[in-house]
């Protein structure tokens, strides 16, 4: 999923700041940092699947590019018009939602083959999605070494309790707008969070600081061009694009994690796989496939389907569809207004090695079981 910081989200009797008594436990405990559950693969299988290359993705990303340049050449050309709405609904998509795609692949390098392509679209998606390149940069990072670890990951979407207002305000972008923009203009005044510094490295921060600058600047000018032009023209094309085309990010990002164990070492657990359309697949970049991607960060979005299928005799079964995920999922997070150490434990086929549990320090209640 698109990353959230922290902050944005209220204390409930978990505590998910990064300089809490859950991160001292973490650490005390050995989940932060732990070894993680991985399936077997053969070394040269692995090797094959990791193989990186420009192809796919700059087909991909020159599909992206046409689409969103024609989707804002009818949207201008129709301003002042109700024909301007299905373009404007295809480029909010394109900007808001497929960005974060773009953005996560690119952060880990894998997308291309040629390191300055992964930059290029990483620095172009990161803007698109409000977020300073830097300081996402490392968190993402904090994301895959403590997936969904309390106290010690930064990107944990939906927190327990959760709070069903901010995950169904989520779908709007307002929260990015209330959040995210905030931060970035705290960040260009020189000033990170104790939880920022936490995961973000003390010779990284000035570039943190800087990047939030230039995306400050931008914003900036932007607005200004609105006021001299006195049309809201140019907030829909830069920036706006987040409150009305983020729903479809929100969407599919929410399924990663959402209902499922935290505190444990073993993907198979806190992280989920569905099935999607090809549509859906394309603006995610196959990140649907996410259990696949946790145990196995680098290979490339475009290996993960010959990914999953070597490895899914060893995995939970997939969601069929986000329809039947998220029918599975709204009975949990109800439970889990009431009872906050509620969780689904996905079951294994019986060709999986166990589950590794050992960390699993959470205590369930009786309803769990039910």
């Amino acid at each position: 999923m698109s990353a959230v910081d922290v902050d944005s989200f209220g204390k409930s009797g978990r505590d998910y700041s990064l300089v809490g008594e859950s991160s001292r436990r973490a650490i005390e405990t050995g989940l932060a940092s732990a070894e993680w559950y991985h399936t077997d693969i053969p070394r040269k299988t692995m090797k094959e699947l990791m193989q990186r290359s420009d192809g796919p993705a700059i087909r991909d990303t020159v599909i992206w590019i046409a689409l969103i340049l024609g989707s804002a050449a009818g949207a201008i050309y129709f301003w002042g018009t109700w024909w301007c709405v299905p373009f404007f609904a295809v480029y909010g998509v394109l900007y808001a939602s497929s960005s974060d795609s773009r953005w996560h692949e690119c952060g880990h390098g894998t997308a291309f083959k040629t390191r300055w392509m992964n930059d290029v679209v990483y620095q172009i998606a990161s803007f698109m999605q409000m977020r300073n390149p830097v300081q996402w940069r490392w968190s993402h990072a904090r994301h895959h070494t403590d997936t969904i670890i309390v106290g010690r990951d930064a990107e944990i979407a939906v927190m327990r309790p959760p709070d069903l207002l901010r995950a169904a305000l989520s779908f709007t972008g307002v929260l990015d707008f209330y959040y995210l923009l905030p931060t970035l203009f705290r960040q260009a005044g020189g000033r990170l969070s104790e939880d920022e510094k936490n995961y973000i490295p003390e010779m990284e921060r000035q570039k943190a600081i800087t990047a939030a600058r230039w995306q400050v600047a931008i914003y900036a000018a932007t607005a200004a061009l609105a006021l001299y032009t006195w049309s809201f023209l140019p907030l829909m094309l830069i920036g706006g694009p987040r409150l009305y085309g983020t729903w479809h990010m929100v969407l599919t990002g929410l399924l990663q994690h959402i209902g499922l164990a935290d505190n444990v070492t073993d993907h198979r657990l806190n992280t989920r796989t569905v099935y999607m359309n090809p549509i859906s697949r394309w603006i995610y970049w196959n990140m649907n496939y996410h259990v696949e991607h946790h145990m196995f960060p680098m290979v490339p979005y475009h290996a993960l389907p010959r990914l999953h299928e070597l490895i899914k005799h060893d995995l939970p079964a997939p969601n069929p569809s986000m329809w039947h995920a998220y029918k599975e999922v709204w009975p949990v997070v109800l439970r889990q207004l009431r009872y906050e150490d509620f969780y689904l434990k996905r079951e294994l086929p019986a060709s999986a090695k166990p589950y590794k549990e050992e960390f699993h320090n959470i205590t369930v209640p009786a309803a769990a079981a039910e």
